[in-house]
């Protein structure tokens, strides 16, 4: 007999804490509130429940598919490498999958000597480190602070969250917390009336200018999501920015950390976001994308004078840092087959067409009265909607959800980001799935109906 979904929404409530959630109200299996999805299987954009409801997955399930569910390409790697060697540990051995990825990781970026962790967090935490260290080896260990952005998100473990600036965080653990200094974000949406957001971009560098002239002697690193602050928002940028950091982090001796945990591999149009600025920096944050959406895994790239830094017969000015699942055989497969789709489909391509197309079947909603700064950039589409619902992201999860599709704004943004390969008709279907889902939580607040129960802390 085939577990139904009421059943596995009981089990997981007694048994799994689900992360970033209110549990509370989600209810329990006696007295039941916002109900848990379970899903019991998953193909190209969709997923499917155990009752065999399929729901279209237009976030990419929390930004990390790229092709598409169950791909079989990506399969047939893992299970290739799974009758080869699941795992080793990679102090003291190597193995083919993580030689040859860390070569194509660097014939990509332009940096090398790959640094491998299991998530985003884990990425940050490895280049702040890094960096760091860096400092201390070169003699000048009083560079051990950072700077990030207004608005960033870089994680949630202690050391990235001292970089994360998204307030619920950070108040919950700020006494754990070593907090990096922010400055202004160069979000387009600050633009006023005629000034361009190259202009603004220009204004948020040269607020970064000040600080850095003021307290570069102990500043390590700046760390930015290039184009593109995701948590915030969808908190779009001009390249411009990107250009000025890059210099003012010459001048000032300071490291750029690229975070493209969730802009890199194709989302915002280029493999990498910081492309379109014609830039390198020091440090590259790599996840999420960079299997397909199969396994966890992320990684750390950096420049070969950083990594001389640490090159030495002392232990202590070796980098410390280790897990016992770096650089997974089995996850690193899966990136390799992810980088090989890249190449033989030609998908950074046939994304322009295809966020074209998505672009033209959003319309109704980029033209709706209550929408404003209706944008988009590569496979990332976003809109925002002023309202007075303090629950709004809930309820429009919750108005998508019944409509078969899969979108959770982040605070009063909506926005989509789906798996590269969703078709016309899916995308009709996505399109569709958030008007009425706007409709309809947009009728409730007119009704001027209660707050709603739904379990997730926020929108992300």
């Amino acid at each position: 007999m085939t577990d139904t979904n009421a059943t596995w929404r009981n089990r997981s409530l007694q048994a799994v804490w689900h992360p970033c959630t209110q549990m509370k109200l989600h209810g329990t299996p006696d007295s039941p509130r916002q109900p848990l999805v379970p899903i019991v299987r998953a193909d190209g954009v969709w997923l499917e429940d155990a009752e065999g409801q399929r729901y279209l997955d237009g976030i990419s399930s929390w930004w990390v598919n790229l092709f598409g569910h169950n791909h079989p390409a990506i399969r047939a790697a893992l299970v290739d490498q799974l009758e080869r060697l699941d795992h080793v540990m990679l102090a003291g051995f190597t193995h083919p999958p993580v030689v040859e990825l860390s070569e194509r990781l660097a014939k990509l970026t332009g940096l090398g000597h790959a640094f491998y962790g299991s998530d985003g967090a884990s990425a940050t935490e490895i280049a702040l480190k890094m960096s760091a260290h860096y400092w201390r080896n070169a003699g000048r260990a009083e560079k051990c602070q950072f700077v990030a952005l207004e608005g960033g998100y870089h994680g949630e473990t202690v050391g990235a969250l001292g970089v994360t600036d998204i307030p619920l965080f950070r108040t919950a653990y700020a006494p754990l917390l070593r907090l990096a200094a922010t400055v202004p974000s160069p979000d387009a949406r600050r633009a006023t009336t005629g000034q361009t957001a190259e202009q603004v971009a220009e204004a948020a560098a040269d607020q970064l200018e000040a600080w850095l002239q003021a307290h570069h002697q102990t500043t390590a690193a700046i760390i930015v999501e290039p184009l593109i602050q995701c948590a915030a928002g969808m908190v779009m940028h001009h390249p411009r920015y990107l250009q000025r950091v890059r210099a003012l982090c010459d001048q000032y001796e300071v490291h750029l950390v690229a975070d493209e945990i969730a802009v890199g591999f194709g989302r915002t149009g280029t493999m990498f976001a910081h492309q379109q600025a014609g830039i390198r920096p020091d440090f590259i944050c790599l996840s999420k994308g960079l299997t397909g959406g199969t396994l966890p895994l992320s990684a750390v790239l950096t420049t070969d004078t950083v990594y001389q830094a640490f090159y030495d017969e002392d232990v202590a000015r070796g980098f410390l840092h280790s897990h016992s699942y770096t650089g997974n055989p089995l996850a690193c497969r899966a990136a390799l087959a992810t980088l090989d789709l890249f190449e033989q489909t030609g998908i950074l391509e046939k994304n322009v067409q295809t966020s074209d197309q998505l672009w033209a079947q959003f319309a109704p909603l980029t033209d709706h009265p209550r929408v404003h700064h209706a944008r988009r950039l590569g496979m990332v589409f976003a809109w925002d909607v002023p309202n007075r619902l303090p629950d709004f992201a809930k309820r429009f999860a919750a108005h998508a959800l019944a409509r078969g599709a899969v979108l959770r704004p982040i605070g009063h943004t909506v926005y989509a980001m789906p798996p590269y390969v969703i078709s016309e008709a899916e995308g009709a279907l996505l399109a569709q799935a958030a008007l009425g889902a706007l409709e309809a939580t947009l009728a409730e607040e007119s009704a001027g109906r209660p707050q709603s129960t739904t379990g997730v802390v926020d929108g992300v």
